[in-house]
């Protein structure tokens, strides 16, 4: 990504529907596959999808309806938000999140013997 996407929390429920669909849905079919976590209105999904839009989060094309698909893969949103958030809270040192995690109530003992194992199978 080129520069930081800011997205709301109820932006990225409708950036995760369309990660999970895999191929472009149209407002419909977005909020039926809300319906079941959330209850929201037809104008709340479409306000959020002109949101997206806006940001160029999400394309649409023109069918019957539109269709909407996201812009950018789920992975490198996380990869991106992941960067963000040390960089923020802890100066751009992985080093200084992995301390933090251990030394906090976040991990189990099996945690971090998981992490450990992985670590030590990948580098």
């Amino acid at each position: 990504m080129e520069k930081k996407i800011t997205v709301s929390d109820a932006e990225l429920e409708i950036l995760e529907v369309l990660w999970s669909a895999g191929d472009s849905l149209n407002a419909n079919e977005i909020r039926a596959r809300l319906g079941q976590n959330k209850n929201w209105e037809r104008t709340t999904v479409l306000t959020l999808i002109k949101r997206l839009l806006k940001k160029n989060v999400i394309s649409q094309e023109k069918r019957e309806v539109y269709y909407y698909a996201p812009c950018i893969g789920r992975e490198e949103y996380v990869r991106e938000e992941t960067k963000c958030f040390v960089d923020k809270f802890f100066k751009g040192s992985s080093r200084n999140l992995a301390a933090a995690l251990v030394n906090s109530t976040a991990l189990t003992e099996e945690d971090i013997k998981e992490l450990r194992d992985y670590f030590n199978q990948n580098c």
